[in-house]
């Protein structure tokens, strides 16, 4: 079975060492020294200081709407994980969509100031497939305003933009560690602002409000990172530079072998460094999509649907148009992309892609 991705595992004996620490202290969660440790690591790596670790990627942005006092309106992407929108919805704010780009598949800045009102807060927007929005474009727009700018960079860890890392941008950005992602903690996820007072403030939120063990700053929630898995993202770490090597030796099999007169690929934003963390493919129609994905599965070839249906589509939001985000969206699948993939079986990906037409 070839599936569209596999979870990168470090040696079993290296992620044991670390542990060892563990058992040694009993210490397993509330920020131990290997959630710290980490946290360095990550800091020295992205050349970030502003960030710490959470136990997933939907609390960081939950808690970025939080702490920046989010009401009303946020304008963002209809194009993204599903907790992009859930979590606005869960925040008690309205989601109202925005178009996305054709070629980029990130938001359409040219279309968010006529989704701007007196009751819109901010743009949360998502660098999808971790290819950067028009960062320039949509905090002028959001200075002009006055609202906040939250990125929802879940794919986008090892990615720099305009030669920094792509965390590095709006209010808040935040990032998932999930074991689909290509760097991870088995299920984690971190929270970035270069604003120190706002970063104080999104530790307290993360950590139950606590100021010591019998006071409080005020309400929080619990999405402390652990000890085991910070102990899983200090033994993937060290291997990250090999990891975008190997992943990237995937990416340009498929750009060289494909057949591009029958699909479209994703356009990467120039100045970016990208990470090869996915890799989208759009059809001409969702019936050629359908066509591929049966001829794929017989072979036991299973890519995913990234990113269906278009959000403005779910049952809980508000019904806006979107087109070009529900044309993607019916359109577009992210083929297998994991380091252990070999040539042979690259082979059969493409041979079936571009035979099923």
């Amino acid at each position: 079975m070839i599936p569209v991705t596999k979870t990168f595992l470090p040696e079993q004996s290296e992620f044991n060492s670390i542990l060892e620490e563990v058992w040694k202290t009993s210490w397993i969660t509330n920020r131990g020294a290997l959630v710290s440790r980490l946290e360095v690591q990550l800091k020295s790596y992205l050349k970030l200081e502003g960030m710490f670790c959470m136990t997933n990627g939907t609390l960081p942005l939950q808690i970025a709407i939080k702490a920046l006092d989010l009401k009303g309106e946020i304008i963002t992407t209809p194009f993204s994980y599903v907790a992009t929108t859930s979590t606005i919805v869960w925040e008690n704010c309205q989601p109202v969509f925005v178009d996305i780009d054709p070629e980029h598949l990130t938001i359409d800045e040219t279309k968010i100031e006529d989704a701007i009102t007196e009751n819109t807060s901010a743009i949360l927007a998502t660098h999808i497939f971790g290819n950067p929005c028009h960062t320039e474009f949509i905090e002028k727009l959001a200075n002009r305003y006055n609202l906040k700018v939250v990125y929802d960079a879940a794919h986008c860890f090892g990615v720099n933009y305009k030669n920094k890392s792509l965390f590095g941008y709006g209010d808040i950005s935040t990032c998932s560690f999930h074991a689909t992602k290509i760097f991870h903690t088995g299920e984690g996820g971190a929270i970035f602002s270069s604003n120190k007072l706002l970063l104080e403030k999104l530790y307290n939120y993360h950590n139950c409000g606590h100021k010591g063990t019998e006071d409080f700053y005020g309400i929080g929630i619990n999405a402390k990172m652990s000890e085991l898995q910070a102990a899983m993202g200090l033994a993937v770490l060290p291997y990250f530079e090999t990891i975008l090597k190997k992943r990237s030796w995937v990416v340009e099999y498929y750009n060289q072998n494909i057949d591009w007169s029958l699909f479209q690929k994703m356009k990467i934003r120039r100045e970016t460094e990208w990470n090869f963390g996915y890799y989208p493919l759009i059809f001409k129609s969702e019936e050629c999509l359908l066509t591929a994905l049966t001829n794929l599965n017989k072979l036991q070839i299973f890519p995913r649907r990234y990113f269906y249906p278009s959000l403005n589509q779910l049952s809980y939001v508000k019904k806006q148009a979107c087109p070009v985000s529900e044309s993607v969206s019916s359109r577009i699948i992210c083929l297998p992309l994991y380091t252990g993939l070999q040539e042979l079986e690259l082979k059969l990906i493409v041979d079936t892609l571009n035979n099923s037409f």
